[in-house]
């Protein structure tokens, strides 16, 4: 082999490999279109598919093997018994009333056989929708006696009717139906369906017993996401299920250990600068006015109201607990306080109102976003939308907006744009970071687009 056919060879391989993993591709993403998503519903479908299948496979293998077999058996059985007695019928034809024919079939055979002289086969009726029966023995008198034939075994639901042409006579023959069929094999699967059922039920009360403690972790790690209160909760369920759980409790105490030293430490800062800063305004005070005086007074408030910002932003308002809250009239509140300021604003709610929020930093969040619209436009749009998922505010004005490329960057501390709509005389370049601060606080974001006013709009959402 040349190294030219070994290249070819190669290529083929990668090339069939290829079409291997794109057709397994495929099948694992219509697989994941099919599965279900939720833990429960794919517990249950890992115990209850191989239940499944097996017991398909066992019904399959006792149908064929011992159901078919066994009625075959029975239905050969029966034949050779009708056979036998057409051979004394035309061996010993001495006996013109049968009476001695008909008394050995019904005693020694469990049969009772009649002989309709001068008459025909009936025609052929329907087949059973289930034949297993009738297929099997058809087939055995087909091979065992060779005549025509006539079955009936629908007709009488404890019996079996047979009748042959002979060459004078047709013989009738009744046989009882559990002599040629299988007849309680129907036990047998009524069983196994009904302790599958009962282990299906028995699987159900088990999962949901051990997926409760899941969701239970789950809905507390989300309420302490959103900034809600996590009450009554303890560690349940299966060993690993708890130390999940005793670990979220370790991360919260630690969580909140770490934000109440920040709290108190910030808290004692915010004391000692308000004193001197008190004490600058009272030594100002007690001079005589003029100004330098006044723009002394100027930067002391300037300075008291800087100070304030970065506490608020680096406090973040945690210490509020979540509480239900009506945003139709919160909303309606803010645009009251744009109109009192000289701005037109208009303001539209949908859906339910009621929406779980730390109402004071909430109001702060949507407060920085209107005051930030209202210095740099003239109308202002507001709007909030609630569905079952999620609660979506948004803030539209006819400003000058911020370019796209710089709307990420405004989110950052401290950011001022030279030519951007955030840039104001004593600002700090906090408000668009307090915002988004709460707002994520809340288990939601903050996103900045175009405005169908032609300014700038923000979107805040957070999960309800």
């Amino acid at each position: 082999m040349t190294s030219l056919d070994l290249g070819v060879g190669l290529a083929r391989l990668r090339t069939a490999a290829g079409g291997v993993a794109a057709v397994w591709h495929r099948l694992g993403r219509l697989l994941k279109g099919v599965l279900p998503t939720r833990l429960y519903a794919r517990t249950l479908l890992i115990i209850i598919a191989p239940m499944v299948i097996l017991q398909s496979v066992v019904a399959f293998v006792f149908m064929e093997r011992h159901w078919n077999t066994v009625t075959r058996r029975l239905s050969a059985a029966v034949t050779q018994d009708i056979a036998a007695l057409i051979d004394i019928y035309n061996s010993y034809p001495q006996d013109p009333e049968h009476a001695t024919l008909r008394r050995i079939a019904q005693q020694r055979l469990g049969l009772v056989v009649d002989f309709l002289p001068g008459t025909e086969l009936p025609p052929v009726g329907p087949k059973p929708f289930f034949s297993l029966l009738d297929q099997a023995l058809s087939e055995e008198i087909r091979k065992q006696i060779g005549r025509p034939f006539w079955v009936d075994t629908v007709g009488r639901s404890s019996l079996v009717e047979i009748r042959i042409q002979l060459d004078n006579a047709v013989i009738r023959t009744f046989a009882r139906r559990n002599a040629a069929y299988a007849s309680n094999s129907e036990i047998f699967l009524l069983w196994m369906v009904g302790t599958s059922l009962v282990l299906i039920v028995v699987a159900i009360l088990f999962l949901r017993n051990q997926i409760r403690p899941i969701l239970k972790l789950t809905e507390a790690v989300e309420n302490f996401g959103k900034g809600r209160e996590v009450a009554n909760f303890g560690p349940r369920g299966a060993q690993e299920v708890r130390r999940a759980a005793l670990a979220f409790i370790e991360m919260k105490r630690r969580v909140e250990r770490a934000i109440d030293q920040r709290t108190t430490m910030l808290a004692g800062v915010s004391h000692d600068l308000r004193t001197v800063l008190t004490r600058f305004k009272l030594e100002l005070a007690l001079l005589d006015e003029g100004p330098e005086v006044d723009a002394l007074k100027k930067d002391v408030d300037e300075m008291a109201r800087m100070v304030e910002a970065y506490l608020a932003f680096a406090r973040g308002d945690s210490g509020e607990q979540a509480e239900p809250t009506d945003m139709a009239a919160f909303l309606d509140e803010l645009a009251y306080d744009a109109e009192r300021h000289g701005h037109h604003t208009s303001v539209a709610f949908h859906g339910h109102p009621v929406v779980t929020v730390r109402p004071d930093a909430f109001r702060r969040c949507l407060s920085n976003l209107v005051s930030n619209a209202a210095r740099y436009a003239t109308e202002i749009a507001i709007t909030g939308h609630r569905d079952h998922r999620w609660l979506t505010v948004t803030v539209d004005d006819d400003g000058p907006g911020i370019p796209a490329h710089l709307r990420e960057d405004v989110f950052k501390p401290f950011l001022r744009l030279d030519d951007a709509r955030n840039q104001d005389e004593g600002g700090t370049g906090l408000g668009l970071s307090i915002a988004r601060d709460i707002t994520r606080s809340h288990g939601g974001d903050i996103s900045l687009g175009d405005s169908p006013l032609g300014g700038l709009r923000a979107t805040v959402r957070i999960p309800v």
